[in-house]
């Protein structure tokens, strides 16, 4: 423990910059455009502005899956928004995500162009669209539902909290740590004990609830999300690593993963995408 005074919180706070170690540039308490800049436009109708964070490899793994079974329609432009240079906070993408965040589609197929954000809604929004991963029975519709929401809402527990205080902050503290890890892995073993009697999250089939979940929790299973594989002792969730394998050994998901990537081996980076060609070069 800590023998230093314990924080004592300001009768108002107030914002001093920075704040937030790495991430200290991009965090603020307000919302808005900081500057004006257009969005780029390719020749789809669906134009995805994003980064291959866990939230953006949801989508382009969703739109890989539906070029995979053969819907020409989910063909799309992919454009890098790099969040460390405050992309997300420019004039363009405000318009089309108030809040700031990726991933943001546009659907210029509708008319007006439509604007879809916050990762589930997009998932769903082209489930929805092009009739896969999400079942229209009601039952199994619930279940994937069910799961889908599950996901966003333990990601902030996930990345925000365990993530953060974990691998980000600039301060290490013991309180947080502990905090956010017995969640996480309250989380790990919810999924582990579901995912022992089921395939997939919402039974038998792939949906986009897996797709929604792997990116965060499958990745940390395997070894590849905030390099605290050792730290949770992830090798007790069998089934989650499992589920976690069978996923990323999909060809989709292994080309959604590289999909507006502007780190890591040269192989694996695919910082803009605007048809399957681009995989190829």
């Amino acid at each position: 423990m800590s023998a230093e005074k314990p924080y004592e919180p300001p009768r108002v706070w107030t914002w001093k910059q920075p704040s937030g170690g790495k991430f200290a540039s991009i965090n603020r308490p307000i919302a808005g455009a900081t500057h004006d800049k257009e969005l780029p436009v390719g020749e789809h109708d669906l134009q995805l502005y994003s980064l291959a964070t866990p939230n953006g490899v949801k989508v382009t793994a969703m739109l890989e899956e539906l070029l995979e079974k053969g819907v020409q329609e989910a063909e799309y432009d992919a454009w890098l928004i790099d969040i460390g240079e405050g992309d997300q906070f420019a004039s363009g993408f405000v318009e089309i995500n108030p809040n700031s965040k990726i991933p943001a589609l546009l659907d210029r197929s509708a008319d007006p162009a439509l604007r879809i954000f916050e990762s589930g809604s997009i998932l769903v929004y082209l489930a929805e669209k092009f009739g896969h991963f999400l079942p229209s029975a009601p039952p199994a519709r619930t279940e994937v539902m069910n799961w889908l929401f599950w996901q966003m809402g333990s990601a902030p527990f996930l990345g925000g909290g365990f993530g953060h205080f974990y691998h980000y902050a600039p301060e290490k503290y013991e309180y947080p740590i502990n905090r956010y890890a017995m969640e996480v892995k309250r989380q790990l073993d919810v999924l582990d004990r579901h995912l022992a009697e089921h395939e997939f999250l919402a039974g038998d089939a792939y949906s986009i609830a897996d797709m929604a979940t792997w990116p965060w929790y499958g990745l940390v299973v395997i070894g590849e999300s905030y390099d605290a594989q050792e730290f949770l002792d992830v090798q007790g969730y069998g089934h989650v690593r499992r589920w976690a394998e069978q996923i990323e050994a999909r060809p989709a998901v292994q080309r959604g993963r590289r999909v507006n990537r502007s780190w890591g081996p040269e192989s694996e980076r695919l910082p803009e995408r605007h048809s399957s060609g681009d995989f190829l070069k």
